[in-house]
């Protein structure tokens, strides 16, 4: 929700709305959208006045009328409904909310607008909201309310509701703690995780099947980082080891990888060296060589075997030696397009260089291919035939192709670059058609090229204009004329 979202919100509370019917009560930006959202002024039509919007209906002039009263004391019988006390808890007026704050307890469904009301800019709004939070707070409440006090505890006054709500849940029953560890909202399960972590409320197997569940990276390490503790003070135990080497994402099988040195089990971190993810195979490499055992001798023998994968092939290359380059040379030949782009990535990462045959992978019908072997060449692309690379932007080639020979030309001379500008400037695709352009105005950045969206014919004809005018030169200067 955005601030237009609070205006609407609040209009609908003066025209006698409830707040469940005005906004989502559930997501903490309403509650932040409308209190933004009742304060924000609008011209009135016709007239050099400014007011809220809420305040310019029937309803809301007579309300505006009663929460004045609200400064000194409401007649006898006078009852605010929760609606209308929001707006008291949002005004404009810090003595409205200052007093709209005396009758919260009376609707304690708008516990959360004193929650906002806590990070007030008027001193004594702030402190008296602060004051009505402490009574009215449990840590059932806190728990219910923390996703709006994690977004409000990152204002410069936001601070007081975190951690009122910290001392309330630091002590409170498994019961109200672990539905935060499984809320939609990251912060709040980052926060809850670290709540229950402290409190040892978690066992090894459930911070491990945490760790290996959740799917924010955050989480994952807190989890981990405990049960490897556990490990270490425990002893290893099977229903924490396989729910991390089991995992999906790559820091929890990382992490039970690394146990698998203090279980004693390096034959099975073995099974890790060819893990898809880099981290992973690390910390297998890690576990092997502490038990006396050769990672890139496993390497070797996998890679010349005919069952390869990719993970193997990049652990080679992570742990070899340039006279492993003869192995990852074979490997570009492999029938499975991974294995190849692995074996010229791990080639550019032991720092060979041979330009004819990096040239040759440039046809390699695996676009992960070209990309490694246009990485390589694009130091000495000079050296490549500019018209050979000017062939290869035609149509007819394959989308990775023609980016490789539109990046290799765009570190060619200022001719080379605008020539290959101009053969992609009306490209049908997107992002080949805006480098494309970008380069015309980069070339020559003083001519009238417009900036944003033009016509691409317009756009065409300038730019040939531009080559024409630039080769004539050119020509002039290589005969010794005067241009």
């Amino acid at each position: 929700m955005d601030i237009r979202d609070g205006i609407a919100a609040a209009v609908r509370l003066a025209e006698g709305a409830s707040l469940g019917e005005a906004f989502d009560t559930a997501d903490p930006a309403g509650w932040t959208a409308l209190d933004a959202g009742a304060r924000e002024l609008t011209r009135v039509p016709g007239e050099y006045v400014w007011m809220p919007a809420w305040e310019r209906t029937d309803s809301g002039r007579l309300l505006v009328k009663v929460l004045g009263r609200e400064r000194r004391v409401l007649p006898r019988g006078v009852r605010l409904t929760a609606s209308q006390l929001a707006l008291g808890l949002c005004h404009r007026d810090g003595r409205v909310r200052q007093s709209a704050l005396e009758r919260v307890g009376e609707h304690p469904e708008l516990l959360p607008l004193v929650v906002v009301r806590g990070a007030d800019w008027v001193p004594q709004v702030r402190e008296r909201a602060r004051e009505r939070l402490a009574e009215l707070l449990d840590a059932e409440g806190a728990a219910r309310l923390m996703p709006l006090i994690l977004r409000m505890g990152r204002r410069g006054r936001g601070g007081f509701a975190a951690d009122l709500a910290t001392t309330l849940l630091s002590t409170a029953p498994r019961e109200i703690l672990l539905p935060l560890c499984e809320h939609t909202d990251r912060a709040v399960r980052r926060y809850a995780h670290r709540l229950v972590i402290a409190g040892g409320l978690l066992s090894p197997a459930e911070l491990a099947r945490a760790a290996a569940l959740d799917d924010d990276t955050v989480v994952q390490d807190l989890c981990a980082d405990a049960a490897l503790a556990a490990v270490a003070a425990e002893g290893a135990r099977d229903d924490v080891l396989e729910p991390l080497l089991a995992a999906r994402n790559p820091r929890a099988r990382a992490a039970g990888v690394t146990a698998l040195r203090r279980a004693g089990m390096p034959e099975r971190a073995a099974g890790f060296l060819g893990d898809r993810a880099g981290r992973v195979r690390a910390c297998a490499r890690y576990v092997v060589r502490q038990y006396g055992g050769d990672p890139a001798a496993w390497y070797r023998e996998r890679c010349a075997g005919a069952e390869v994968s990719p993970g193997v092939v990049s652990g080679l290359a992570e742990c070899g030696e340039r006279g492993d380059a003869a192995v990852l040379w074979a490997l570009t030949s492999h029938p499975v397009g991974t294995v190849r782009a692995r074996a010229v990535a791990g080639l550019r990462s032991l720092d060979v260089s041979d330009l004819a045959r990096f040239t040759g992978l440039l046809d390699d019908p695996d676009p992960g291919v070209v990309r490694e072997a246009t990485a390589e060449l694009v130091p000495s692309a000079r050296s490549l035939d500019e018209e050979w690379l000017l062939g290869r932007l035609a149509p007819g080639r394959t989308r990775a192709v023609r980016v490789s020979a539109f990046r290799l030309l765009h570190e060619h001379s200022g001719l080379a670059r605008l020539r290959a500008a101009v053969a992609l400037i009306d490209d049908p695709d997107d992002n080949l058609r805006h480098a494309a352009r970008q380069a015309v105005q980069r070339w020559h950045p003083t001519a009238d090229v417009p900036h944003g969206v033009v016509e691409v014919g317009e756009l065409l004809d300038r730019s040939r204009e531009l080559f024409s005018e630039y080769v004539l030169k050119r020509r002039k200067w290589e005969a010794g004329l005067p241009a």
